[in-house]
């Protein structure tokens, strides 16, 4: 039985617990809010990316979208990150392209990896790497990987994931009645709202969905972007080759992440068919050698796809060099109650803060 039928089961036990779990965040939001608790605030803007409940909602995708458009502006990022599952040998850990990801965790090894241009800091604690980066690395905007409910950064935009199911039986289920971290009215904090479904990848998205998106999201008169990740190709964990499908051969899917099934279905689309098996571990999972002879032995010849936060990890086995990479790209589809595209709203609202800053950091200097 997973955790989502337990939950079914026992939801008229676990909604009170819910509650009071939901009233305590509030207070400690509040507590933050009035500066009863420790904060930092660096002189330039600081935007979150984040969601409401547990689970693959596109955080690391739209980081990596935000880092992209910052490296075509040459602009300097700091990305603050919690690093989950990682074992730091140092705190804080200044991640490195060539840094193991079992020190600094796989997402942030990702981000350094394929976006030079930014700075990728490891810490559970932000108040504290926030500024040691922030000094050592002087950037034009920080920006908080998983950051919706972690309030000791003051930031100047929120952006907020969330899923169909988010806006359907999950609405506001706050855990361990749900997956909701904290309840609805923590919403009201969001500069925007990013709506991860593969429909943003459809000409136009199913009727059901956007009437939620009305009843859900409206009343808090925020811009809704929906996105989904679009299949660009493969490349071989060891970088050495690029393809764009496997000629209908046969493949395994084999990942550790929050939604093998999205997975599946990216890989579907780009290849034509669908994996002959999935072989799912933990989200995070550390791989090891007996993970790989499993993975071999699945695939019994054939093809063996990855995620790209997969290869990570992988790509320190000898004999996973030859797997393939599924190559992803963000794209956003329609969106609600905006007024301009993704891009260009957040390009707008980081040169008006940016613009808000500079003054501050000029008087700084007299």
């Amino acid at each position: 039985m997973d955790i989502s039928e337990l939950q079914r089961r026992l939801r008229p036990a676990l909604l009170p617990l819910g509650v009071l779990y939901g009233q305590a965040l509030r207070l400690r939001r509040w507590a933050y809010e009035a500066d009863r608790l420790a904060t930092w605030r660096p002189n330039c803007p600081v935007v979150s990316v984040g969601n409401i409940g547990w689970g693959g909602s596109g955080k690391t995708p739209l980081c990596g979208h935000i880092l992209h458009w910052a490296g075509r502006r040459e602009e300097r990022a700091l990305v603050l990150s919690r690093g989950y599952g990682a074992r730091p040998h140092r705190l804080p850990l200044f991640v490195s392209p060539t840094e193991n990801p079992q020190s600094c965790g796989d997402e942030p090894l990702l981000l350094a990896r394929s976006h030079p241009l930014a700075r990728v800091v490891v810490d559970p604690k932000r108040l504290r790497s926030g500024p040691w980066g922030y000094t050592r690395f002087d950037p034009d905007f920080v920006l908080l990987d998983d950051g919706f409910q972690h309030l000791a950064v003051k930031r100047d935009m929120d952006l907020v994931l969330l899923t169909p199911h988010d806006l359907a039986e999950g609405w506001n289920r706050v855990c361990p009645a749900g997956t909701w971290r904290e309840g609805a009215s923590a919403l009201w904090r969001a500069s925007a709202f990013c709506l991860k479904t593969p429909h943003a990848l459809e000409p136009s998205l199913p009727q059901e969905l956007a009437q939620a998106i009305h009843r859900r999201l409206e009343r808090f008169a925020k811009p809704v972007y929906t996105f989904g990740l679009a299949p660009k190709g493969l490349l071989r964990v060891d970088g050495a080759a690029r393809a764009a499908d496997l000629g209908g051969e046969d493949y395994l899917l084999a990942t550790g992440i929050a939604n093998p099934a999205q997975a599946a279905q990216t890989a579907q689309a780009l290849l034509g068919r669908a994996p002959r098996a999935v072989l799912p571990f933990a989200d995070h999972h550390a791989f090891t050698a007996q993970d790989l002879q499993r993975i071999q032995a699945a695939a019994a010849g054939a093809h063996v796809v990855t995620t790209a936060k997969d290869a990570v990890k992988l790509a320190k086995l000898p004999g996973a060099e030859a797997f393939w990479v599924l190559r992803t790209e963000l794209v956003f589809g329609p969106s609600f109650f905006a007024q301009a595209p993704f891009d260009d709203w957040f390009a707008a609202g980081l040169n008006y803060l940016a613009a808000h800053y500079r003054p501050l950091a000029a008087r700084e200097l007299l």
